[in-house]
């Protein structure tokens, strides 16, 4: 069986349930089961949020918070590393939102067994959204770094959850995401 468990971390209003939605909704148009939902501490815009994504070839039965996720998304760079590092399984992969360089990165994470992507999500929403809401940005990294889910799923699950102007905005931030995720 196959199958990829995501933990997302970002902060309230950045978009990270909604991120985990879509990633799930696109996988179940591609034919594959999937479950999406948050955790939420104190409910406020800049609190620390996780959201869960599981995306598997067979039923899932498990209904448990990802503790041991194979890979992480970080939509906030601001983030104490030991929030999104716990847990993560060796030889994971780590997908995070930042100006950082690979290198950079590298070094900062100080784990050689982990898979590192990165992309600037936050420059690529304010060119296109004309404000930091990353969370499609990062969906695109993601289908690029592990194909779990066909883009052109992902932009149809987007024209049918936003307005039509909208949509296509996201929809251009995922495919520049896609495009400029750089892998280690």
């Amino acid at each position: 069986m196959t199958r990829t468990e995501i933990r997302w971390h970002g902060r309230g209003g950045q978009g990270a349930v909604t991120a985990s939605v879509v990633t799930a909704e696109a996988a179940v148009y591609q034919g594959k089961y999937a479950q999406a939902y948050p955790e939420f501490g104190a409910e406020r815009r800049g609190a620390p949020v996780r959201a869960y994504t599981r995306v598997s070839d067979e039923p899932i039965h498990t209904r448990s918070p990802i503790l041991y996720p194979n890979v992480v998304v970080v939509l906030d760079p601001s983030l104490n590393k030991s929030l999104y590092l716990e847990g993560i399984k060796q030889y994971g992969t780590l997908i995070i939102n930042t100006k950082k360089s690979l290198s950079e990165l590298k070094t900062y994470i100080g784990r050689e067994d982990l898979k590192i992507a990165r992309v600037n999500a936050t420059q690529i929403a304010l060119d296109i959204l004309k404000n930091p809401f990353v969370n499609m940005a990062m969906i695109g990294a993601l289908i690029k770094v592990v194909p779990i889910v066909d883009i052109t799923y992902v932009e149809e699950v987007i024209k049918e959850s936003f307005r039509p102007k909208v949509a296509e905005a996201n929809i251009e931030a995922v495919r520049r995401a896609y495009k400029e995720v750089e892998v280690s």
